[in-house]
């Protein structure tokens, strides 16, 4: 996977090149293509914002030096804007774009950027969540490190991302490590037992649980989901599904 990162503040995007997504771009399996659009501005003090058309507050991003730099570059692949109108990035939407070769990021600033730009790239439009930021770069690396963690050989173990929150429909379970005792609190029993089953089903009835609280949304969908669940399991959720 090919990321090209259009922005004017390339340095903000350094901390990619840390932890697992800087481990797998020294491996190849991702590449990280930062520009600075502002390069590309034939203005004399570097602007690469202008007031908007039928007035208002703010500047916006204008069209030539993105697409000056785009064409310079030779990107191609998916683009998209980083931005507050667009659909919300979840799940789906990161698997999805985890199967593409390249993918070019816009990010914005300032009141917004000219609409020329999303229409000539027919760009998609992603929100990270109902908030206004100073600009698209926090969203842009919370899209990346989103997005790599489903491409084969990021992550160290497939395991990881399947018992994870969210990809398996529920919030994670509470973990504990060593030692076993420590500030007047133990470890629960059954996870000391080694037998895998009953740790199992204890893991799954307090995700069901900590759903439940936390996120009724997702509670709901996953027992409506059409799974197929054990006796056990079917057990368990009928006993969450009951607590009040």
């Amino acid at each position: 996977m090919k990321y090209n990162i259009l922005t004017i503040f390339p340095e903000m995007f350094t901390p990619l090149r840390e932890s697992m997504l800087g481990r797998a771009e020294e491996n190849g399996i991702i590449e990280f293509n930062i520009i600075n659009f502002r390069d590309y501005t034939k203005d004399k003090h570097n602007r690469v914002d202008d007031t908007p058309f039928g007035g208002g507050a703010g500047m916006i991003l204008q069209v030539d030096p993105i697409i000056s730099a785009i064409r310079d570059k030779g990107l191609k692949g998916k683009f998209i804007y980083m931005s507050p109108r667009g659909k919300i990035l979840n799940e789906d939407k990161a698997r999805e774009l985890s199967t593409k070769d390249e993918i070019t990021i816009i990010c914005g600033h300032y009141e917004g950027i000219d609409q020329r730009v999303l229409d000539e790239l027919e760009a998609e439009e992603i929100s990270v969540g109902d908030f206004i930021l100073t600009g698209g770069e926090l969203p842009a690396m919370l899209l990346i490190d989103c997005v790599s963690r489903f491409i084969d050989g990021v992550l160290s173990s497939e395991e990881s991302m399947e018992d994870e929150s969210i990809y398996s429909g529920l919030l994670e379970y509470p973990q504990y490590t060593k030692p076993r005792e420590i500030i007047e609190r133990g470890v629960p029993e059954v996870l000391l037992s080694g037998n895998h089953e009953l740790i199992r089903l204890w893991r799954f009835e307090q995700s069901l649980r900590l759903t439940k609280e936390k996120r009724p949304d997702l509670f709901t969908k996953y027992i409506n989901s059409g799974r197929k669940f054990s006796k056990k399991e079917k057990k368990i959720i009928e006993e969450v599904s009951s607590d009040k």
